[in-house]
């Protein structure tokens, strides 16, 4: 675990951290305690990580395009 806020990471940092996360619980030699932790920092990690495609989807909704499928800028959500 890196020790960084997971509200500060990245989707790339989030998601690297998340898969070693995985990787420790699915060996199953991690004491219960540092499982527990480990499960709740997986936990974040996962939110973090949705959290983050949820806004990527949201500004790839925006892009608008023109007659030949070319971006043309942006409009609001709403009005999709």
């Amino acid at each position: 675990m890196t020790g960084k806020p997971v509200s500060e990471m990245s989707f790339e940092e989030a998601m690297k951290e998340l898969e070693a996360v995985v990787g420790q619980l699915e060996h199953g030699d991690v004491a219960l305690d540092a499982s527990i932790t480990l499960y709740e920092r997986g936990a974040a990690l996962k939110k973090r990580c949705e959290e983050e495609l949820a806004r990527a989807e949201e500004k790839v909704a925006q892009i608008t395009m023109d007659a030949d499928g070319n971006p043309t800028g942006t409009r609001p959500v709403e009005e999709m």
